[in-house]
């Protein structure tokens, strides 16, 4: 008999709540959306920004829940605490506490999330593993992740994001990772952080919650190594890993390769050296994949595993995820990189579409603002302008207000189109795409250009 992710009394136990008239003491899943119930769920009725989910308690019970984890009010399937948000990181905190899985918590500027899906493909190749999904990377998502970690599992895999100092510390010392990856720095949330050294300290954070003896996975190709070297020695890390492009690296990635949409290169580490293919392009796809290739042998996983693992690997929608729509012989090829941006995903993303052909027709981009750039925001946004020239595009749609500076720094002409918001850049570059096209679509996410994909998709798969 499988056993239950938490019996009521272990919930009770965890959060020093009281029940009231509560009829199955089991409890599967939880959830903090009430629209989605899943069987023997514990609903946890935090308070977010938009919502207060106090406000549906009655529709998650309705839809199945077995209880409520509230603060406010009372009644039959309520379990009331303190605070429910702290009782979800109680909860969390148990289940890390009983847990003999192996930790890994992922961090950085970008790359975090892809290097995240590729972990899981590595570790579940090896045991039971259990992901944070999704970017479920803040101060609700990572308890929330870590609360639904099940005893079983063998392997645990927490990205951790953040927006401002001193928020990557108490995630990580909730955490308890044994193996603390930092991907890249780049300058996101520079609005509230100042500086790519800011960001690197921010990150660097998350060496405070490594478990004792744990080790620390960076990327060397980061400017910012040094500052990021200097936080894990403070923090009193046993051993530092580093990956990357550079010489002198302890897994080095040379020879890399682009080609018919995929990406090949060695991996050398001492004496060894491993061929790794990916069936995703991107010279920031083989440095993510190296990251999960080495906390893989960290792990113990052998070689030949870890690299079929990654042979399987895809990009994720909203992060490189490349779609073939409508006919097979001249489809309109998608590239779907709507999810996040900032310069460095920007210019990755870019090179990466320079090397994709369309299949007879044009090669269109479509770039919206970069978000939480602060002061420096124009000049970011006009930086861009060798990398677009560079991918060779022959439509160019800006979206937002930011990306006017990019369309001052561009040549005369080569802007399509810039518009103010995505519902009115829409109908205009649906309707500018044919079958045999190649359209790359990339923005960060407040931005709202998964509508824009979402009505590519809708109108060019079916026909």
């Amino acid at each position: 008999m499988t056993r239950p992710l938490y019996t009521l009394d272990e919930i009770l136990a965890a959060t020093g709540g009281r029940g009231t008239d509560i009829a199955d003491g089991k409890i599967d899943s939880i959830s903090i959306d009430s629209r989605e119930i899943g069987p023997n769920a514990l609903f946890v009725a935090i308070k977010g920004d938009r919502f207060d989910g106090h406000d549906f308690v009655e529709t998650a019970l309705s839809n199945g829940a077995v209880a409520a984890l509230v603060h406010r009010g009372g009644g039959a399937g309520r379990i009331v605490v303190a605070d429910a948000l702290g009782g979800l990181r109680d909860l969390a905190r148990a289940a890390r506490e009983r847990s003999r899985a192996l930790i890994v918590g992922v961090t950085g500027s970008v790359g975090k999330t892809t290097t995240k899906e590729a972990l899981n493909h590595v570790l579940s190749a090896a045991g039971a593993t259990h992901a944070s999904i999704k970017s479920f990377n803040n101060h609700w998502g990572v308890p929330l992740m870590l609360a639904r970690m099940p005893e079983s599992a063998q392997f645990g895999i927490f990205e951790m994001g953040m927006n401002a100092p001193d928020e990557i510390r108490p995630l990580s010392q909730l955490v308890r990772p044994h193996i603390a990856v930092i991907t890249n720095i780049a300058p996101a949330h520079l609005e509230k952080l100042g500086s790519l050294e800011a960001i690197a300290r921010a990150k660097a954070e998350i060496f405070e919650g490594l478990e004792p003896g744990g080790t620390a996975v960076i990327n060397a190709d980061n400017p910012q190594i040094g500052i990021l070297l200097e936080a894990a020695a403070a923090a009193g890390v046993a051993r530092v890993v580093t990956y990357g492009f550079a010489r002198g690296v302890d897994w080095q990635i040379i020879d890399p390769q682009i080609a018919a949409g995929k990406s090949f290169a060695q991996v050398v580490n001492g004496d060894d050296r491993y061929s790794l293919a990916l069936s995703v392009p991107g010279r920031h796809m083989l440095s993510n994949a190296t990251a999960a290739f080495v906390v893989g042998h960290l792990a113990g996983i052998e070689a030949e595993v870890i690299l079929r693992a990654l042979a399987g690997f895809g990009a994720q929608p909203g992060r490189g995820q490349r779609l073939a729509l409508g006919p097979e012989d001249r489809p309109l090829i998608l590239v779907d990189e709507s999810y996040n941006a900032n310069t460095a995903s920007m210019r990755a993303a870019l090179e990466v579409f320079s090397s994709l052909e369309a299949a007879g027709g044009q090669r269109a981009i479509v770039l919206g603002d970069m978000l939480e750039l602060g002061a420096e925001s124009a000049a970011h946004h006009a930086g861009l302008a060798d990398a677009v020239l560079a991918s060779r595009p022959d439509l160019v749609y800006l979206v937002g207000p930011n990306m006017a500076a990019l369309a001052s720094a561009l040549p005369p002409g080569t802007v399509t189109g810039h518009f103010t918001s995505v519902a009115d850049a829409e109908p205009v570059v649906r309707d500018a795409l044919a079958y045999g096209d190649a359209v790359m679509i990339k923005g960060s996410n407040g931005i709202g250009l998964g509508r824009l994909v979402a009505s590519i998709r809708q109108t060019f798969e079916k026909r």
